[in-house]
């Protein structure tokens, strides 16, 4: 077949990174229902967080240096002037040879310029014994530290974590601007596959796994999936169920079909949705050699290869990449990835990228991976597995407590 020349994986991610445009529509989200979107615009600071030199701690407030010498057999003497009020400006002054009660949140009184530990001193009466000596600014943030008027506290690309949203929050950021959620499309394919609810297997048949588990980590990156069902090995039939789901979608995802053979209709039905047509026919890489990744009509499509495991890794690494370039994110946060020790030696063909199914355990203080082994088809090693470890291509494998990145799917 004349498409099948195979890319690295290196060479798969820059065509994803070259080929794959963001999505023009955006629209306007409540903070609350926010979460996991892709900002479409930058938020600008309109104020300093805090908006008040504040506190980190319960103590008291005073001048650093009238704590200097102060020691457990040494101790400093002030005079405690008051006590701030949460929620209030202080009336109370602190300055030589004086000090302020205040909470942890609590707004500095002037005249100081720290905070002492409530741990490192005393309070008898109006006198205050101060057992440490403290820095300028310890244990006080100051106005705008945080987030200072007029900055860009997130530029657009930004995936919005629960992180993301309480920075927003602390400006009293109402609303944000995103890029509307992704729709997919799945379409399996095989005379072998039939629903997953069927009950009673006939002989040489296959329930359509990859439908749940494909849709399941489309969901988890906070993308809507409509299922196109099951369609038999027919070209015409697959050609048409094809470009049905294709005119609803933003993405289409096809599920079979995309080895070389005689029933290998995928290539065609793609080039038939429209062009520029496929990039990628073919990837170094096991499991998962079988792959294609297209651009018809302006609209990513990606072929999985039919096995289930080879499949949901396929996804994981290039389907995650297509999404998020599709959807607006930014592209410098890579997959998460974990670092452990290899419980066991692994052989490689060096020229190919291995990915090899672990399970990830603590052991005296390190996170050590142990190699699930099985057949690509195995869907049961990736239930006992916690994340997959990426042989590059230019190795001949790893050896027994090799440090090694987990890409983890916890």
């Amino acid at each position: 077949m004349q498409f099948f020349k195979v890319k690295t994986v290196e060479e798969t991610f820059a065509l994803i990174e070259g080929n794959i445009p963001a999505i023009k529509q955006t629209e306007v989200r409540v903070l609350e229902e926010a979460l996991h979107y892709i900002l479409a615009e930058p938020v600008i600071a309109k104020e300093n967080v805090p908006s008040f030199d504040r506190s980190t701690v319960d103590g008291y407030a005073v001048r650093a240096k009238d704590t200097y010498g102060s020691s457990e057999s040494m101790p400093g003497f002030l005079t405690v002037t008051g006590e701030v009020k949460m929620g209030e400006v202080p009336t109370a002054k602190a300055g030589p040879g004086k000090a302020v009660y205040v909470p942890t949140g609590g707004m500095l009184p002037s005249g100081s310029d720290s905070v002492i530990m409530i741990e490192h001193c005393e309070e008898v009466d109006t006198l205050l014994n101060t057992y440490k000596q403290i820095a300028p600014g310890e244990n006080v943030i100051r106005a705008g530290e945080d987030i200072r008027e007029g900055e860009t506290l997130l530029t657009a690309g930004t995936k919005l974590r629960p992180q993301e949203l309480g920075a927003l929050a602390s400006l009293g950021v109402a609303t944000v601007t995103v890029f509307r959620k992704l729709k997919v499309g799945y379409l399996s394919s095989g005379d072998e596959i039939v629903p997953y609810q069927t009950e009673t297997l006939a002989e040489g048949q296959i329930r359509d796994i990859n439908y749940l588990t494909i849709s399941g980590l489309a969901s988890e990156w906070n993308v809507d999936v409509l299922y196109g069902g099951i369609v038999r090995d027919d070209f015409e039939e697959f050609k048409q169920k094809a470009r049905e789901l294709y005119q609803h979608v933003d993405c289409l995802i096809l599920s079979g079909g995309s080895s070389v053979g005689a029933k290998d209709y995928t290539t065609d039905v793609i080039q038939s949705l429209g062009d520029p047509g496929v990039f990628v026919h073919g990837i170094s890489i096991k499991p998962g050699k079988p792959t294609i990744l297209a651009m018809a009509g302006g609209k990513p499509v990606i072929g999985l290869p039919g096995h289930p495991a080879s499949a949901m890794i396929i996804f994981k690494l290039f389907g995650e990449q297509i999404l998020r370039k599709l959807k607006g994110e930014r592209m410098e946060r890579k997959l998460e990835r974990v670092f452990a020790r290899i419980t066991k030696n692994i052989p490689s063909s060096p020229g190919r990228s291995d990915y090899i199914r672990v399970r990830l355990f603590e052991k005296e203080g390190e996170w050590w991976a142990e190699p699930i082994i099985g057949k690509s088809g195995l869907i049961t090693t990736l239930v006992k597995s916690d994340g997959i470890v990426e042989i590059s291509s230019e190795k001949e494998g790893i050896s027994q407590g090799d440090y090694v990145p987990v890409i983890s799917s916890r």
